[in-house]
C-alpha cells in the first residue's frame, strides 16, 4: 500500500514537473514572438518615414542620386525580410545608408536648414532608439529561452515537443564599424 502511494506521488509530482516546463516554454516561445513584433512595429515605423526624407533630400542634392537610390535598395530589402537574421542583414545595411543620407545635411546647409528634414531625421533617430530598445528585449527574451531549452532536464522534454532554439537579432560586422563618408 506504501509503495503504490510513493509510486502515485512520483508520478503526480513528474506530471506536475511536465506541466510547468511545457508551460514555461510556452510562455518564454510567446514572449519572443511579441518581442519580435515589437521590432517590427519600430522597423514598420522606420520604413514609412523614410520615403518622406529621401523626397526632401531630392530636392536639395538631386546630383546624390546615388546615396538615394542605395536608401531606397536598403529600404525594399527591409521590407523583404522575414526571418531575424535576414531583418538584421537588411536593417544594418538600411542603418548604413541613412548615415551617408544624414551626413548629405552637413553638405547642404539649405537642407540642414529645411524644417521638414529636421523633422524626419528627428523622428527617426527617435524611432532608431525604439528599435534599439525592441532589438534589446528581443535578444534578452531569445537568451531566456534558449537557457531554457539547454537546462537539464528540460532539454529532454523540449527536444520531445520539438521545441527549437532561436536566433538572436545581431549587428553583422559592418554595422559594428563606424561608417566614412567623402565628398
Amino acid at each position: 500500500m506504501w509503495l503504490l502511494v510513493i509510486l502515485l506521488i512520483v508520478v503526480v509530482a513528474l506530471v506536475i514537473y511536465l506541466i510547468s516546463a511545457y508551460n514555461g516554454l510556452i510562455r518564454r516561445r510567446n514572449q519572443i514572438e511579441n518581442a519580435w513584433s515589437q521590432i517590427d512595429v519600430q522597423l514598420k515605423r522606420r520604413l514609412d518615414l523614410i520615403p518622406n526624407l529621401v523626397e526632401t533630400v531630392k530636392g536639395y542634392a538631386a546630383h546624390e542620386k546615388d546615396t538615394l537610390d542605395a536608401v531606397i535598395r536598403a529600404r525594399n530589402a527591409s521590407v523583404a525580410a522575414s526571418t531575424p537574421g535576414e531583418q538584421a542583414k537588411a536593417e544594418n545595411m538600411l542603418e548604413g545608408t541613412l548615415n551617408r543620407l544624414f551626413a548629405l545635411g552637413e553638405a547642404y546647409p539649405d537642407l540642414k536648414a529645411n524644417q521638414n528634414f529636421l523633422a524626419l531625421q528627428e523622428e527617426l533617430t527617435a524611432t532608431e532608439g525604439r528599435v534599439a530598445y525592441a532589438r534589446q528585449f528581443y535578444n534578452d527574451s531569445v537568451l531566456e529561452y534558449n537557457n531554457k531549452l539547454q537546462q537539464f532536464p528540460t532539454m529532454y522534454f523540449a527536444k520531445l515537443l520539438k521545441f527549437e532554439r532561436r536566433e538572436y537579432f545581431e549587428a553583422d560586422e559592418a554595422a559594428r564599424t563606424a561608417p566614412t563618408v567623402e565628398f
